[in-house]
């Protein structure tokens, strides 16, 4: 077999994932799995450990840029298997970290490496290059996700530095869904000293995008990335945008807790939104009384959008 399944526990790039012993599986009705292909050996797959459900019903795809595109696809382990869950692929950039020995992962991967030795631990390439892998996989007679995968509904997230790479790709056009978490392009002036290196790029992207985008953030006070995903929502004009931001959360999100915590829950609800059209999902977002617009510790903006 080509499939390398690890049980470790991973790491995530500034704290440790979970002190669980057991590998999550996710709250969802389908229990996942985390894995490595070696025919892409520079991601890490997240998806229902029991493909056979899905022939009829198909998974959606999802790939994921990590926070300071750090180079483990296993850093948002609880979140992504949250994902894979509730039936879903997702695919993330970087290999999964040996915890036990860690010095095995390198820091940088292939394509950072080529890019040049100042720049991210991963690329933006690496979210197309997941894309292309697993829309071929879908089309090839012996692969396990032969004929199970919906290449017409694709969703680029990311968090922090892995959100302004989902931005890079934006303007493909097999992607319909952005999701934009903690994160937003840089203002020009932003003075990158001591910050994780990214790359650039510049906020005219913003005015190419075809698909609806979705922000969220901490406040303020409290995540750094505030006013780059505001300025970003401000900016856009040419698709449905929506932007919230909670009081009090940090920019590390809730990605490590159990099932990627809040965010998670969001995340799920609106995969199953845009990509399954699911209507009793779209009501934490649609509407003036939505259910993020209820809570009086999230502040919620939209534009193109009920």
């Amino acid at each position: 077999m080509r499939r390398v399944i690890f049980l470790v526990c991973a790491a995530g790039f500034a704290a440790a994932l979970s002190e669980a012993t057991e590998a999550p599986s996710g709250s969802g009705p389908y229990p996942a799995m985390m894995e490595q292909d070696r025919s892409l050996p520079t991601h890490t797959i997240y998806r229902p450990k029991d493909l056979s459900a899905f022939s009829a019903q198909k998974l959606p795809i999802v790939v994921w840029g990590n926070g300071a595109c750090v180079n483990s696809g296993s850093a948002y382990r609880n979140f992504l298997t949250e994902i894979a869950s509730h039936g879903f692929l997702a695919i993330a950039l970087g290999p999964i970290t040996d915890e036990a020995n860690p010095a095995k992962t390198p820091k940088r991967s292939p394509a950072a490496e080529k890019a040049g030795p100042n720049g991210p631990a991963t690329m933006s390439s690496q979210m197309t290059e997941a894309l292309d892998w697993a829309i071929a996989e879908n089309g090839t007679k012996g692969s396990p996700y032969y004929g199970r995968l919906d290449p017409s509904k694709i969703a680029a997230m990311g968090h922090s530095c892995g959100g302004v790479q989902s931005l890079a790709i934006a303007t493909d056009p097999r992607i319909k869904l952005l999701g934009i978490w903690n994160s937003g392009l840089l203002k020009e002036e932003f003075n990158m000293a001591g910050n994780p290196p990214m790359e650039d790029i510049k906020k005219d992207q913003l005015a190419k995008l075809h698909s609806p985008i979705f922000y969220f953030t901490g406040d303020k006070a409290n995540d750094i990335a505030y006013p780059n995903g505001l300025d970003d929502f401000q900016r856009i004009t040419a698709v449905p945008v929506f932007h919230a931001y909670k009081d009090g959360l940090a920019h590390a999100g809730t990605y490590r807790e159990p099932n990627g915590g809040e965010l998670g829950k969001i995340a799920v609800a609106l995969l199953q939104w845009q990509l399954r059209g699911d209507k009793e999902s779209a009501k934490m977002f649609e509407g003036a009384n939505c259910g993020l617009c209820q809570d009086p510790k999230w502040h919620v903006s939209k534009k193109k959008m009920s």
